[in-house]
């Protein structure tokens, strides 16, 4: 073979370097392929939204900020899980679950949810003040699913397609409600106005709390293995400006101000250069 010019051998390189952060590709992971008989079509709503890599970054932080809010979520991390040793892994673990759902073969897709629902029927507890929770739950699943949706399509509009046409928007609720729903979740939101109506609902649900917060540091501070360090910084900040001010005061975080403005067009030039390394463009 030739070699590279040096553009594609920027390509090359940057596209290496991201997989490698997605990837365990020490341990022979590999990228999900994208496969033509997924759950959704090609260039469908939820297609273009998730395959953004930086607006998926930035949503993944806010909708994880948020889901931290919700007692029963909460103390399911807290019991059930090693974040604090193995934040990257739970990371990488979420991105390939989404990745597969949305872009793998409909049998992988399937088999990815039916292997969470497994997982989940073993999460199970109590709250301190003894109220039972557990992962299964249909409300508190609806509540990591609308925070995931809103998330990921609120960072897609800001940083990616401002002006994308409210239908399409609301197409991406309808398709990632069909992941939601076999996940056990209940409600489901499928368009703008019924996800914007449950979030509302679901603030009563919502709690402060010192361990929410401290998950909320450790999200925010975390550094994947392979990534720039200032890139969990420029991320987070973005994802902070993103959260609804009542999430940022119960998580003890503070409201964006001018300084945000930088992390705002660092994040955008940054995802306009992996979306070139990517050929999305």
């Amino acid at each position: 073979m030739p070699p590279l010019s040096p553009k594609e051998y920027l390509r090359s390189q940057l596209v290496s370097k991201v997989r490698g952060v997605f990837n365990d590709v020490e341990g022979g992971e590999k990228p999900v392929p994208v496969s033509d008989e997924a759950l959704f079509e090609k260039d469908s709503p939820i297609r273009l939204v998730h395959a953004d890599i930086v607006a998926m970054m930035v949503g993944g932080v806010r909708s994880l900020l948020l889901q931290m809010l919700h007692p029963h979520a909460l103390q399911g991390v807290l019991d059930h899980s090693n974040f604090r040793e193995d934040m990257h892994g739970r990371l990488r673990r979420t991105a390939r679950f989404i990745a597969v759902t949305t872009f793998g073969h409909r049998d992988d897709a399937m088999a990815a949810i039916a292997r969470v629902n497994r997982i989940h029927a073993e999460v199970g507890g109590t709250l301190p003040d003894g109220t039972p929770y557990s992962a299964t739950d249909p409300r508190t699943l609806a509540w990591v699913h609308v925070a995931e949706a809103t998330s990921f399509l609120a960072a897609y509009l800001r940083h990616v397609r401002p002006d994308m046409p409210g239908a399409l928007q609301d197409e991406y609720y309808r398709q990632f409600a069909v992941v939601a729903r076999e996940l056990g979740a209940d409600p489901v939101p499928l368009d703008r106005r019924e996800a914007e109506q449950l979030f509302r609902e679901f603030k009563a649900d919502l709690r402060s709390s010192p361990e929410a917060r401290e998950v909320a540091q450790l999200v925010l501070t975390q550094r994947p293995r392979g990534t720039p360090p200032a890139l969990q910084t420029l991320l987070g900040a973005e994802a902070v400006a993103l959260l609804p001010s009542f999430a940022r005061s119960m998580l003890g975080l503070e409201r964006p101000g001018l300084r945000s403005l930088p992390a705002r067009a660092a994040t955008w030039g940054m995802g306009k250069t992996l979306r070139w390394a990517f050929k999305q463009n």
